[in-house]
C-alpha cells in the first residue's frame, strides 16, 4: 500500500484544499483511495459521494499510467490533463517526492513529458505502455514535441 501515513495524507488532502489547486478533486480522490473509511468521513461529505478504495496502489498506479497514455492519444485534453494530477499523487503515495519534482513540468503535447517523467522515474514501460506499434510510433513523437502523425495532426498537438 501507500509509503504515507493517514496523517500525512490527510494533511495533504486540507494542504491540497486549501491551495485551491485541485478545484474539481481529481488528486484528493486518488489520496482518498488509499485511507480506510474512517479517515475519509471529513472529506467525503464535502467533496465525493462515493468512497472507492485503492487496494493494491502499484497496481491501480500501473493501470492509471495506461490509462493516462490513452487520453493523451486520444488527445483528451482535460481527461490528460486529470490524469497528470492523479499520476502525481500516486507518484507522492508511494514515496516517490524525486518523480514528483521530476513531473513538475511545463504541460506540452497533453502532458506527455509530464506522463513520461512518472513512468521513467518508476521504472516503468512508457512507449510499451500500450500494444499498438501505430500508438507507439504517435507517443513517440509526441514526446519529441512533435504532432502524433507526421503528415499532420487533425487536433494539431505539435506545439
Amino acid at each position: 500500500m501507500s509509503t504515507r501515513t493517514a496523517q500525512e495524507i490527510t494533511a495533504r488532502i486540507r494542504a491540497i484544499r486549501a491551495s485551491g489547486d485541485d478545484p474539481f478533486g481529481f488528486a484528493e480522490q486518488v489520496l482518498l483511495g488509499v485511507l480506510n473509511p474512517g479517515h475519509t468521513s471529513e472529506f467525503l461529505s464535502s467533496h465525493w459521494d462515493d468512497y472507492e478504495p485503492i487496494t493494491d496502489l502499484d497496481a491501480y498506479a500501473r493501470w492509471y499510467l495506461t490509462f493516462a497514455i490513452e487520453k493523451i492519444l486520444t488527445h483528451r485534453g482535460m481527461s490528460a490533463g486529470r490524469s497528470v494530477d492523479k499520476l502525481r499523487e500516486l507518484a507522492w503515495l508511494l514515496g516517490r517526492g524525486d518523480v514528483v519534482a521530476a513531473m513538475d513540468a511545463i504541460y506540452p503535447m497533453y502532458g506527455v513529458p509530464i506522463v513520461r517523467a512518472f513512468a521513467a522515474g518508476l521504472g516503468w514501460p512508457f512507449l510499451k505502455a500500450t500494444d499498438d506499434p501505430d500508438d507507439r510510433h504517435r507517443l513517440a513523437r509526441m514526446a519529441t514535441g512533435q504532432a502524433c502523425d507526421p503528415d499532420g495532426c487533425r487536433w494539431e498537438c505539435a506545439d
